[in-house]
């Protein structure tokens, strides 16, 4: 604010204002940025996707609330679970993936177990596996052979020591294993599953792509060089950590597992699809906290990155973005600081915020179109907020500007007066004009000698004690200081605007002056400097008004014979022996019995004689003083 105040640039102030956004975007933890971003994608997403009319490709087969109670609780007895699997199979997918881990044996019976892994090797199923961080290698489970083509780094790739699969026997039924992990984003939301995770001293595959191969008939998963993953037919981008952007938006038939028992008809439903077992129950814990609910079971959001694979609408965010959006944040905020500076506030805002948009609108286009998650909403953000800077800086810097203006006014007009001027600047005639005037001019007497006597400060501090006074009450009576001379002041009334009765203000004004003047005349200072007495003319009549002075500077004054005639009578105070000399014409509108005539005189440049007064209440001080 200070150095707004000293003039300091608005625009230097949104540059700060941009490079101190800008820095914190850059060095302010990761998470603050992702968190953002993410909740931003959390909104484009799902709209991007809401529009297919494709038939979901994933069926679910939930063992609902309703299917435990029919059925019993959980754990189901294996037998129980396998001619679940078998009915399922009766179907005829493409692929059967189950996410529930089935670790440790059957704690029923033992025919259980057998029973289960009977049911699994009669169809394509894929088990689940979780990730096993203890510090051993964990089960030794089959991999899925991952074939890469050329050294594809995945920086970000999910690790652990080992893994925790299914029972042995079971294991050796299914035909791919996928990891069941779903990590949540440092806001506590899960957005990602894993493509490929590295456990047990090899990289393995999740859920989804692991089910996504086995419908695809595909022996093995290449990594292509160019960092996508290829599954059969389809090829799936890997980013930097090998995970599935979720889209926000599950698209999957969802088939109970009590109708899918009752109903042989409803497993036609199934044929040549990809199914996932699970349960939407609470009570198999398998509820996760995701951007679309609080409480969204494991199994759709598994199913929603089987429909992103198979649908090839796969967004990932590229290597360069880390570098694009900064750039593109400080080329967007000079843009938005070079339109504040050229051009008008309200084009400026415009054309910033078309510009910020036009970001936008291209990073949201490229979902869509290149799959590529770039950050629409941080860079336009961080250059509007400079942008907002900059405008708030220049505001500050012309109204301080103006409140200096204004105070330099109210030394010259009343404060009334120039917030009239500030309300309406078109009432303020500035052209010329004649008009009908009161001058009033002061002077001090023997002010000459006591320059001469007196040291600067002194001089100084007691003219700015006088001035202080004698300019407030010429403006509390309407008056506009014209200027101020040496020790003099210059004053007209009605002007620049009407004053009714100025005659009468102007001697108010007058008589207020002479007891001020006589106050500071005895304080310590105007004591030991002698300050002499304040002598005043006053006269009215009309006179041309207006700024002078041409472009460099222009002055607010008046000229007319009024005026040079109130200059004229505050020096014949000097001879008349008076305080405030008043002429004919400011006479003629005062009140005669407020008046004595002290005497004629005829004024340098004038060829005749006039009559002069002063107010009664003054001269009868003066004879005393005399006496």
């Amino acid at each position: 604010m200070a150095l707004l105040r000293r003039g300091w640039p608005p625009g230097i102030a949104g540059l700060a204002a941009l490079v101190l956004l800008l820095a914190w975007w850059v060095m302010s933890p990761g998470v603050v940025r992702g968190i953002l971003r993410e909740r931003v994608f959390d909104q484009i997403l799902p709209r991007l996707h809401a529009n297919t009319s494709r038939e979901p490709g994933v069926v679910i087969v939930d063992i609902d609330r309703t299917a435990l109670a029919l059925f019993g609780t959980w754990p189901w007895p294996r037998q129980r679970l396998a001619a679940f699997v078998a009915a399922v199979a009766e179907g005829h997918p493409a692929a059967i993936g189950v996410d529930i881990l089935l670790a440790g044996p059957d704690r029923f019976s033992a025919e259980g177990d057998t029973a289960l892994a009977q049911a699994l090797s009669g169809a394509p199923v894929v088990l689940g596996f979780v990730l096993d961080t203890a510090n051993f290698s964990g089960q030794d489970l089959l991999a899925t052979p991952i074939l890469a083509r050329a050294a594809v780094p995945l920086p970000g790739l999910w690790q652990a020591n080992g893994v925790i699969g299914p029972l042995p026997e079971l294991a050796d039924a299914a035909q791919g294993f996928g990891a069941l992990v779903a990590a949540a984003d440092a806001d506590g939301l899960i957005r990602r599953v894993p493509l490929l995770v590295r456990a047990g001293g090899a990289v393995r595959p999740g859920l989804a792509i692991e089910t996504v191969r086995l419908a695809q008939s595909a022996g093995a998963l290449i990594i292509a060089p160019d960092g996508t993953l290829q599954v059969g037919a389809l090829s799936v981008p890997l980013g930097r950590d090998a995970t599935l952007r979720l889209p926000g938006r599950p698209i999957a038939r969802i088939l109970p597992a009590a109708t899918l028992l009752s109903d042989p008809a409803a497993r036609t439903a199934l044929k040549g699809r990809i199914v996932l077992i699970g349960s939407s129950a609470p009570e198999l814990g398998g509820l996760r906290v995701t951007p679309g609910s609080p409480a969204t079971p494991s199994v759709w959001i598994q199913a929603e990155a089987i429909e992103t694979i198979l649908k090839g609408a796969v967004a990932v965010r590229p290597d360069w973005a880390d570098v694009a959006e900064p750039a593109a944040t400080a080329m967007l905020g000079l843009l938005c600081l070079a339109l504040g500076a050229w051009l008008r506030p309200a084009t400026a805002a415009t054309l910033a915020v078309l510009a910020c948009l036009s970001w936008t609108a291209a990073a949201i286009a490229a979902v869509p179109g290149d799959s590529l998650l770039i950050d629409p909403v941080g860079p336009p953000v961080i250059a509007l907020a400079a942008f907002a800077a900059a405008t708030m800086a220049r505001f500050v810097h012309v109204e301080w500007r103006a409140r200096l203006l204004r105070l330099s006014f109210e030394q010259h007009l009343a404060p009334q007066v120039v917030r009239r001027i500030a309300a309406d600047p078109a009432a303020l005639r500035l052209s010329g004009e004649m008009r009908e005037v009161t001058a009033l001019f002061t002077d001090i007497e023997d002010f000459t000698s006591m320059t001469e006597r007196a040291e600067p400060t002194d001089l100084v501090a007691l003219l700015d004690m006088y001035f202080d006074v004698a300019t407030r009450i010429v403006t509390d009576h309407g008056g506009m200081i014209s200027k101020i001379v040496g020790d003099a002041i210059h004053a007209i009334y009605n002007a620049p605007f009407e004053v009714p009765d100025h005659p009468r203000e102007a001697l108010a004004s007058a008589l207020a002056l002479i007891d001020a003047s006589e106050e500071v005349r005895r304080s310590p200072l105007g004591r030991r400097l002698r300050l002499g007495r304040t002598r005043i003319g006053i006269e009215t009549g009309p006179a041309i008004v207006g700024d002078v002075g041409g472009s460099r500077k222009l002055d607010y004054t008046a000229h007319g014979n009024a005026v040079n005639a109130a200059a004229r009578l505050e020096a014949a105070n000097k001879d008349l022996g008076s305080s405030i000399c008043i002429g004919p014409g400011a006479a003629a509108r005062l009140d005669p019995a407020t008046l004595r005539q002290i005497g004629t005189l005829t004024l340098r440049g004038q060829s005749q004689e006039i009559s002069v007064y002063t107010p009664v209440s003054l001269a009868v001080e003066e004879r005393k003083e005399v006496t």
